[in-house]
């Protein structure tokens, strides 16, 4: 069984195919709801290391659940570090 990331030596983090496609999946939802430029969110999420630090490492158990609440659960994620949507 191959893991969803790898930690280089540097500490980037290294998507798989499945959970790459997933992080862009959100961006678009999240960019939905919030009406929004898909590339302001993805600088939003990358501003505070929501990709790196929250969606990929999580992704085993995060796209199991449903996208509504995993928008509200992002956005839950950014407000608490100071972002607004």
């Amino acid at each position: 069984m191959v893991k969803n990331i790898l930690i280089s030596v540097v500490g980037r983090v290294y998507m798989s195919k499945e959970s790459f496609s997933y992080v862009i999946y959100m961006i678009h939802a999240c960019a939905n709801k919030w009406n929004m430029m898909p590339s302001e969110v993805y600088r939003k999420l990358q501003s505070v290391g929501c990709i790196d630090c929250y969606l990929v490492p999580h992704y085993d158990i995060l796209h199991t659940q449903g996208t509504g609440y995993i928008v509200d659960d992002i956005k839950e994620y950014l407000t608490a570090r100071g972002v607004t949507i």
